[in-house]
């Protein structure tokens, strides 16, 4: 299996365009390892900061259960609608649950500012987890002319929420590939 660290680094614009794109979507697929070793795919909402995801799951869910055992996870969010031709991503992630109260307040703000119909970050009970989800690679998928292209990408610190992720200088590569991807 390939590792991360081999692809090129994400930087620039190309975090800003799949931050935008994940910002516009909803719902993503997750993969989960399952004790028995066979993969779980669940669709859950979602909401993100930056790069990184979030998401509630019921404390007695298989799902927490196995991400408490495994927290590697895989994603797919499919663009619906003109993203500029972007189709989506992909990301290979590592998943844990936030437990930090001024986290969860966080999140609630983030929340109710991005979607202020909806309040399932607002948990009031024990019964739900927040699961943080920060990926380690990153695939953008475009399309053109009927055929899809994939760049893939490692993270560091460009996972960071916005709120705390350094400022990050653009080159012509990152412009380049970002005129490609999106």
């Amino acid at each position: 299996m390939t590792t991360p660290d081999i692809y090129p680094p994400i930087s620039g614009e190309a975090v800003e365009a799949i931050a935008r794109l994940l910002a516009h979507e909803r719902l993503l697929s997750i993969g989960i390892n399952r004790p028995d070793g066979w993969p779980q795919v669940t669709t859950v909402g979602y909401i993100n900061d930056g790069l990184n995801l979030y998401f509630v799951t019921g404390r007695e869910s298989q799902k927490l259960a196995n991400l408490q055992a495994d927290p590697r996870v895989s994603i797919a969010i499919h663009a619906h609608g003109d993203a500029s031709g972007a189709v989506g991503v992909s990301m290979a992630a590592r998943a844990a649950e936030v437990t930090d109260a001024h986290e969860v307040e966080r999140l609630n703000q983030l929340m109710f500012a991005s979607w202020p119909l909806i309040s399932v970050y607002c948990p009031a009970s024990s019964s739900v987890a927040i699961i943080q989800v920060k990926p380690e690679l990153i695939c953008a998928i475009s399309a053109f002319k009927g055929r899809s292209k994939t760049e893939c990408f490692s993270l560091g610190d460009a996972a960071m929420p916005r709120s705390a992720a350094p400022a990050k200088r653009d080159d012509a590569q990152t412009a380049s590939l970002e005129a490609r991807l999106f």
